[in-house]
């Protein structure tokens, strides 16, 4: 099997090390690079993962490096071509998303910075919280092409209502498409129009009431989550999602999927990070694919982007 590119990983916490796990195992990548402030960590978590290649049959090279709020050890994730920024407080039992905006983008400013001064032509993928508010802040602190920043948010919600559908009617979860857009967080837009079972319409086999219901659970997902732990936060599913979409960028795979990204002009909304479908390829965003929505659909995933549009606004300051 032939192996190439490199992709780095910034935040060794469960979310960024499985992360860099699944990357590993994928065994498409010539190097993942796992970095963290924590001195060690990054590097214990190397050569563990290292030492489970020959177990699980893969080649790819994992690499620690320790790193400082000045920049030190980033000289290690040079010239990656895709990096995926999980660094940040996770949430805590009654915390939104929000309330970790103030510290986070401390965070991710630094993290995106370091990573355009050492990797200047990666793909960004961000999955720190807020979301859609750090991705946004995460382009203006690298200046990169609004096409090669990008947030895993959709894969993550379509992934955790298809889980929900599944269950709830009792099939596998191979029978169920479904699909959300609009923001991470309370103005999640899931697509009931868009949601099968067996390629019938959702809406033929669950009544309104149910499908809400849903829809509810799918939208507080994470909480639920959160809630469960009490400490930390969801990293078995945003892991997966996350490398999916790094592996489509390393693949040049053209494959169509819910993230966030720049919108301008699609769905009649403009200059936004929203979440949307997307082509994923080598340059990241290749374009941003509408999709047929009924009415009210449209009109909540415009109300989204207004709410998500006034929330970015606020990362300019910070």
């Amino acid at each position: 099997m032939s192996r190439s590119g490199k992709v780095t990983v910034v935040g060794a916490g469960f979310y960024g090390s499985t992360t860099a796990l699944r990357l590993a195992e994928y065994d498409i990548f010539e190097t993942v690079v796992l970095t963290d402030i924590v001195e060690g960590k990054p590097e214990g978590l190397a050569l563990d993962i290292n030492q489970s290649r020959s177990v699980e049959g893969f080649e790819t090279k994992v690499i620690g490096a320790t790193t400082t709020a000045e920049g030190g050890g980033y000289e290690k994730t040079a010239n990656s071509d895709v990096v995926v920024i999980t660094a940040g407080l996770p949430r805590k039992p009654g915390m939104s998303r929000m309330d970790l905006i103030g510290v986070n983008a401390g965070i991710v400013r630094g993290v995106a910075e370091n990573i355009a001064k050492h990797s200047p032509n990666a793909v960004i993928i961000v999955v720190s919280n807020p979301l859609d508010e750090m991705t946004a802040l995460a382009q203006i602190a690298t200046n990169f092409p609004k096409n090669r920043v990008m947030g895993q948010a959709g894969m993550l919600d379509t992934a955790r209502f298809t889980n929900f559908v599944a269950e709830k009617v009792g099939v596998a979860v191979s029978a169920v498409a479904t699909l959300t857009l609009g923001s991470h967080g309370e103005t999640m837009v899931p697509v009931p129009s868009r949601c099968t079972v067996n390629g019938k319409p959702l809406a033929d086999i669950l009544k309104a009431d149910e499908i809400a219901e849903l829809v509810d659970r799918t939208r507080n997902g994470g909480a639920e989550i959160v809630g469960l732990l009490k400490t930390g936060s969801a990293y078995y599913a945003p892991s997966a999602a996350a490398a999916r979409m790094a592996k489509a960028v390393i693949e040049d795979s053209k494959a169509v999927m819910p993230v966030c990204a720049w919108v301008d002009g699609q769905y009649g909304i403009s200059g936004v990070y929203l979440g949307v479908e997307a082509m994923i390829g080598k340059s990241g965003v290749v374009k941003v694919v509408e999709t047929d929505l009924t009415a009210d659909e449209l009109a909540s995933l415009k109300v989204a982007a207004e709410a998500v549009r006034a929330k970015q606004a606020d990362v300019l300051t910070l």
